[in-house]
């Protein structure tokens, strides 16, 4: 009988190496169609990031408005956000502490420079990030994020 027991345990134990390596096999099928969906994500969260600092700009940019009654010109920029305007018609009643957190125009998530225009074509400002390519224009990821076209 003792004997019997040993058997039926390794029997028992050879069949879990089995499952283990079919389970292994599935996962590996799995992994490669899984995978290139999430490699794209992080390309996803930067454009995302990109709306979202727009919006908190265009905020930034209505309370600038409140305050001095206009925009701020695009030769004054986005710095007229974080430093009271030196060029152009001069901001009166600028906030003391600018408008923006940190006190500095945050950087798309590509590193480069959101693009302000005032007045714009669109609205009263346009503001854009041109995308991972940093240039206008583009498809996919390289394509432009305008705060005109956002909700």
């Amino acid at each position: 009988m003792h004997m019997k027991n040993k058997r039926q345990s390794i029997a028992q134990q050879g069949f879990t190496l089995i499952e283990l390596m079919v389970v292994m096999v599935i996962l590996g099928i799995l992994a490669t169609m899984i995978v290139p969906r999430i490699m794209d994500r992080p390309e996803e969260a930067r454009r995302t990031k990109a709306a979202i600092d727009i919006q908190a700009l265009e905020q930034a940019l209505k309370l600038y408005k409140l305050d001095n009654g206009k925009y701020p010109t695009t030769e004054q920029g986005l710095q007229a956000l974080v430093e009271p305007p030196s060029v152009g018609k001069l901001a009166k009643r600028w906030r003391k502490g600018g408008y923006l957190d940190k006190n500095k125009v945050p950087k798309d998530p590509w590193d480069n420079d959101f693009v302000y225009i005032s007045p714009g074509l669109h609205s009263d400002f346009d503001l854009m990030s041109y995308g991972a390519d940093g240039e206008p224009g583009g498809e996919g990821n390289d394509a432009d994020i305008n705060n005109w076209e956002l909700k």
